[in-house]
C-alpha cells in the first residue's frame, strides 16, 4: 500500500467495513477485457481467513468468464462523506473506507454446498439465518465463493 497513513489494519478495524457494505464489486476477465460487477456478498472470517460469497444465475457472461479463469480482484467500500470548503475545487475530497482483495472463484458442488452459501449471503444481507431453499430454486442458482489469497484496507478520513 503507497499511502501507509490510510492503512487499515486489524480485523476489529477491518470487519466493521465488511459488515457495513451490502454489495461487492468483482473484477475478472471477459472476452480477453476487464470486467467488473457490483454483487451481493455475505463473509466468513475463521482461522483459515476471509472468503466471500455470491450467487447467480447458471448463465451469462460473468459465469463464463469465472470458470474460464477464476482469478479475481474483489472491492468494497464505504462513503463517509464530501469533504472540503470554500471556492477552490482542490481543496475538496471525499472519505472513504475500502477493502481490495484477490482470489480464486470456486463453485459450490452440490445442493448442500448451495445452501451453506445462501445461508451466509442472507445472515450478512438481513441479519438473520433459518431459510429454506427449494432444490428447484437451487438447481436454477450458482452459489460460489472467494478466499482471499490477500487484502488491503484503507480509509481516507474527514
Amino acid at each position: 500500500m503507497r499511502r501507509k497513513d490510510r492503512e487499515i489494519t486489524g480485523r476489529e478495524n477491518i470487519e466493521p467495513i465488511l459488515r457495513a457494505c451490502k454489495t461487492c464489486r468483482v473484477a475478472m476477465t471477459a472476452e480477453g477485457m476487464p470486467y467488473v460487477i457490483p454483487l451481493n456478498f455475505g463473509y466468513t472470517w475463521d482461522e483459515s481467513g476471509l472468503t466471500l460469497y455470491f450467487h447467480s444465475g447458471l448463465k451469462g457472461k460473468k459465469i463464463d468468464a469465472l470458470r474460464k479463469d477464476p482469478r479475481v480482484c474483489f472491492e468494497l467500500d464505504t462513503e463517509d462523506g464530501l469533504t472540503g470548503e470554500g471556492d477552490l475545487a482542490c481543496r475538496y475530497s471525499f472519505a472513504f473506507s475500502s477493502i481490495v482483495g484477490y482470489g480464486s472463484v470456486q463453485f459450490a458442488q452440490d445442493n448442500a454446498e448451495k445452501r451453506h452459501g445462501f445461508d451466509i449471503i442472507m445472515q450478512h444481507q438481513t441479519g438473520r439465518g433459518g431459510w429454506t431453499y427449494t432444490d428447484a430454486a437451487l438447481s436454477v442458482a450458482e452459489v460460489f465463493w472467494v478466499r482471499a489469497d490477500s487484502f488491503e484496507a484503507s480509509r481516507k478520513v474527514r
